[in-house]
């Protein structure tokens, strides 16, 4: 309950800007999925928070291990997050940087000083009444996917070759 209230302290004062005012989003880790995150979605989030500066782990749910849960869309926490966390599914993984307009603006909270900009480590755990997908096909797991595909390649090529040599050899004594 701590993190929420500290999330949403000056949300408010920041509702109605939008991803023009300067929000990056980053996916890391991309998911396939039916059913994406939207306003009014019950969602569960673990999260690391760093000022923008500094570098500086200011609040991480992966510490208490437990994710965060909140509304999206309600204003009950940053409006950088009821933006960027829009249109998820269950398993991706976001980088969002959030200027200060969108967090905690000229007031700042906590250890955030006034002014600063976020940036959080973002994964979305789930969604209250979906069920996660079957498999993720994500960034990650696409490029294990070609590098296996080179390996196999490789395999085959050196498996050609051996069954070559033999017949080669055979000519040879001939």
């Amino acid at each position: 309950m701590k993190s929420i209230t500290f999330l949403s302290v000056l949300a408010a004062s920041a509702v109605g800007l939008g991803a023009a005012d300067g929000l990056k989003i980053d996916v890391t880790h991309s998911v396939q999925c039916d059913r994406k995150t939207q306003k009014g979605d019950k969602v569960a989030m673990h999260y690391k928070g760093t000022l923008g500066d500094s570098g500086k782990k200011f609040d991480a749910s992966y510490d208490r291990g437990q994710p965060l849960q909140f509304t999206l869309g309600a204003g009950q926490v940053i409006a950088g997050w009821d933006k960027g966390l829009l249109d998820m599914c269950i398993g991706e993984k976001r980088t969002l940087t959030i200027p200060s307009e969108l967090a905690y603006g000229d007031r700042g909270i906590g250890p955030i000083p006034p002014g600063a900009t976020l940036i959080f480590e973002t994964e979305l755990v789930g969604i209250d009444g979906v069920a996660p997908p079957e498999k993720e096909t994500g960034k990650d797991e696409a490029k294990e996917n070609k590098e296996a595909d080179k390996a196999g390649e490789k395999v085959i090529t050196v498996v050609l070759k051996a069954t070559e040599a033999p017949k080669t050899f055979m000519a040879d004594n001939r």
